[in-house]
């Protein structure tokens, strides 16, 4: 079973993420910030891959993925950004770091599609 880590400060949003992927068999913990997304890592490890929302409170998304790939062993942590935010510097940002970059509205499939394929070009990490 993969483990996904979501990171979704909108509580709508985070839960309709979280049994989306959850329904398509994957164990999913999903919290509201990028605190919690370090603090989640720190007691129970890396996930396989990370869904992250761009404009996160006190650290963008962007930024948490950069954090969470300086770890040991996860510098080719998947990440999908899953955002409203479309300014071209942003996508672009999150496209040079080698992650998928979807906006809001997003379509289910979609995004399970994105996932499905970044886990399918990564090693995981072992939780």
């Amino acid at each position: 079973m993969t483990r996904i880590l979501v990171v979704e400060d909108d509580t709508d949003v985070r839960a309709l993420i979280a049994r989306r992927l959850t329904a398509a068999g994957h164990q999913v913990i999903a919290v509201d910030s990028a605190e919690s997304a370090i603090d989640t890592v720190d007691a129970r490890g890396l996930p396989d891959l990370a869904v992250l929302d761009v404009g996160l409170p006190g650290m963008s998304g962007i930024d948490l993925a950069v954090a969470l790939r300086s770890r040991e062993g996860a510098t080719t942590l998947p990440v999908v950004f899953l955002s409203a935010d479309v300014l071209p510097h942003h996508v672009e940002a999150g496209r040079a770091i080698g992650a998928t970059y979807l906006t809001k509205p997003f379509v289910a499939n979609a995004l399970l599609a994105k996932v499905t394929e970044a886990l399918q070009h990564h090693v995981p990490p072992g939780w």
